[in-house]
């Protein structure tokens, strides 16, 4: 009779509900170790042999044993209305104990979770969250407490991987009522008739982590953001859905912030703001094989508001559609930050029916007006290659800072087309953009400037050199 032994973590593993909102600790783990673009994900290994005992799992492959814990031996009910969370609590606490497990979310069951962060940093390498069912939001205001930041979080972990054909569905109607933009065509989810707090959720959200895989899933009718990355490092995600309303508020489809080494391909994103929403912090970030749209685009900011440092250096998205969004790729910036945007590359964008093809924007304003100010977050090293299809407005716009310039845009075969031919609305609009020409453009863009502009001479530009 063989018997079974588990390492015990240093301190307490566990899975918490959160109640109020979460804050960042001092010593958050840094992250030193990063990939490059293609590596491998961090996908399970192939499991053969395997033995049931107790609530438990093994499976042994390769010379190497490995555990896996079903949330249904946790005690998790599965029919998406019993409250599951404490059983996924017990799940994560087992589970975070042990180097390569995997916890399975098994498929054919709804599960209702609440808030719950799966937090390190004294779990085990390489955890696998096997997500082959359902997995649901609460709409009750009880169960939100104050407001969390988040739903469903993953923190402080190392080689952590969400990966299967489950869905999870925030459920959000219930939040977007709020919004004055939102038109509901199918409220079919129950409330307790109660108020949700004003903070909207997350419903995806890892912190603090490095060597994230998330593969597979579907994230769907987020309250807020679908899928966000913070001060993460080493990020891979690949064939995922997301999808929510048009008009559906504030739901980004996959926020980066404070995270280097990123690469997203093979996704198809429909939300009511940004497909991708690239802010500060952000480096080496690899956008591949996306279809964006309806939504708000592929976008870099918006960076330096309220006067904040913003940084943001070598991104690339190529081999991207997107269609029926408010723009196709865009900068956008706000007045009065510091900080820059440099070495950025859109190649083989095809753009469907977009608002406006191009976009750089110094100028952003998301409320009714903005104050004048002198400084501004710099961009410079931005280039634009074979971007083509329809637009229902503007073609390109550039509106820059007159203090300090866009410089660096080149521009190389551009084939933009008004979605009505024989007319269009707008021409190209340039204001204080500098750069060049690779190629003849349709339609003619004639509005660069050429050269320095002497503005930049006369100021100190945050390059964000470390």
């Amino acid at each position: 009779m063989a018997l079974l032994v588990w390492p015990s973590c240093l301190k307490t593993c566990s899975a918490r509900k959160s109640k109020q909102n979460w804050r960042p600790s001092k010593d958050a783990i840094s992250m030193k170790k990063e990939r490059g673009h293609g590596s491998s994900s961090h996908q399970p290994a192939a499991r053969s042999v395997s033995t049931l005992m107790g609530d438990i799992y093994l499976a042994k492959s390769g010379g190497k044993s490995a555990a896996t814990f079903n949330v249904m031996a946790y005690g998790a009910k599965g029919d998406g209305r019993a409250d599951d969370t404490k059983a996924f609590e017990a799940a994560w606490t087992e589970a975070c104990k042990v180097q390569a497990s995997t916890i399975v979310v098994p498929s054919g069951s709804v599960f209702l979770v609440g808030p719950i962060s799966f937090s390190g940093p004294n779990c085990q390498t390489g955890i696998v969250f096997q997500l082959d069912g359902k997995i649901i939001a609460p709409t009750s205001s009880s169960a939100w407490g104050s407001g969390p930041i988040q739903w469903l979080e993953f923190a402080k972990l190392q080689g952590i991987t969400v990966s299967g054909k489950g869905v999870i569905d925030g459920q959000g109607s219930v939040w977007w009522n709020d919004s004055p933009t939102y038109n509901p065509t199918d409220e079919n989810i129950e409330t307790d008739g109660t108020k949700l707090p004003g903070t909207k959720p997350t419903a995806l959200r890892f912190y603090g982590s490095s060597g994230v895989t998330v593969t597979g899933i579907t994230i769907q009718n987020s309250q807020q953001t679908h899928l966000k990355f913070d001060d993460c490092t080493n990020v891979q995600v690949s064939s995922i859905g997301v999808s929510s309303p048009a008009d559906s508020p504030n739901t980004d489809g996959i926020h980066l912030q404070n995270s280097q080494g990123v690469t997203i391909f093979s996704s198809n994103l429909a939300c009511g703001d940004d497909c991708v929403s690239v802010q500060t912090g952000c480096s080496n970030v690899y956008i591949h094989d996306v279809n964006c749209g309806p939504g708000h685009g592929i976008s870099i900011g918006s960076l330096g508001k309220d006067g904040t440092r913003a940084c943001v250096s070598n991104v690339t998205v190529r081999d991207v559609k997107v269609h029926n969004t408010l723009t196709g790729v865009r900068i956008k910036t706000w007045q009065g930050g510091s900080g820059s945007v440099q070495n950025v590359m859109f190649s083989n964008i095809q753009v469907s029916e977009v608002k406006t093809a191009i976009m750089i924007d110094q100028f952003y304003c998301d409320k009714g007006s903005c104050s004048n100010k002198s400084s501004a977050v710099a961009v410079s090293g931005i280039n634009y290659m074979n971007i083509q299809g329809t637009y229902t407005e503007k073609p390109v716009h550039f509106a820059c800072s007159d203090s300090l310039p866009c410089t660096g845009v080149t521009l190389n075969t551009i084939q933009l087309k008004y979605v009505e031919e024989g007319s269009h609305l707008y021409d190209p609009f340039c204001w204080e953009a500098y750069g060049e020409l690779k190629t003849s453009t349709v339609p003619p863009i004639n509005c660069l400037k050429t050269g320095k502009p002497t503005s930049i001479q006369n100021s100190k530009p945050d390059s964000c050199s470390a």
